[in-house]
């Protein structure tokens, strides 16, 4: 790397972009640190996106193998993280299209009917400071969460995801998601506006706090 390589390229200062320039010339162990780095947040997402958590491995696992299989034409045109989840976003939707339509119910339900995983809903009471207005066992709360999240359509609760959980910009998830920073302003608003209707009276303070400028 030049000297001056990352003020001609500003991406190459992230660390996760270097190791991708290093998986790209054969460095198989900076792709498995990569991995590493990333797996447990992807299958969060995808956990939620596909109600399933078996569903989103295989979903993570393939969209690592994409990642790998374009190592050799790889260039830093955007954090790698910014990367990693437009591929993972273009593959939870294909999914989602097929589930659509070979549906024969109960998609992403284990045999209780419940999900799984609920790794949205525990992000938002460990990382949001919410607080129950009165006593409330976790269950109880995660499925109050639950039933405020249904209200979101599946790109609103991807941005909320990557913006409040990946502290992802305005610009940086409109690269990924192929929307405008404007429009992922305006999905924000309105998702915090339903999340804190939905939940005001079992918090003492806002979910998603104040859009701030991306």
């Amino acid at each position: 790397m030049r000297p001056d390589s990352t003020e001609e390229n500003p991406f190459l200062r992230d660390p996760d972009v270097r190791l991708m320039l290093r998986a790209r010339e054969g460095d198989q162990a900076a792709f498995t640190e990569l991995v590493a780095e990333y797996q447990d947040r992807l299958i969060g997402v995808l956990t939620h996106l596909l109600r399933n958590r078996d569903a989103a491995e295989d979903l993570a696992q393939e969209v690592f193998l994409r990642v790998y299989r374009a190592r050799h034409g790889y260039e830093p045109t955007a954090r790698f993280s910014t990367w990693l989840f437009r591929i993972a976003n273009n593959l939870a939707r294909n999914r989602r299209r097929d589930a659509s339509r070979h549906r024969e119910g109960g998609f992403g339900a284990d045999e209780s009917g419940q999900f799984e995983t609920r790794p949205f809903e525990n992000l938002i009471l460990e990382k949001s400071g919410l607080m129950p207005a009165r006593l409330f066992d976790r269950t109880e709360m995660r499925s109050v969460v639950q039933g405020a999240l249904d209200t979101l359509n599946d790109t609103q609760r991807m941005v909320v995801l990557l913006h409040r959980f990946e502290e992802m910009s305005y610009n940086e998830i409109a690269a990924a998601l192929d929307l405008t920073p404007a429009v992922v302003k305006s999905l924000l608003s309105r998702a915090r506006e339903n999340l804190r209707e939905k939940l005001e009276p079992y918090m003492q303070r806002g979910v998603l706090g104040s859009v701030q400028p991306g």
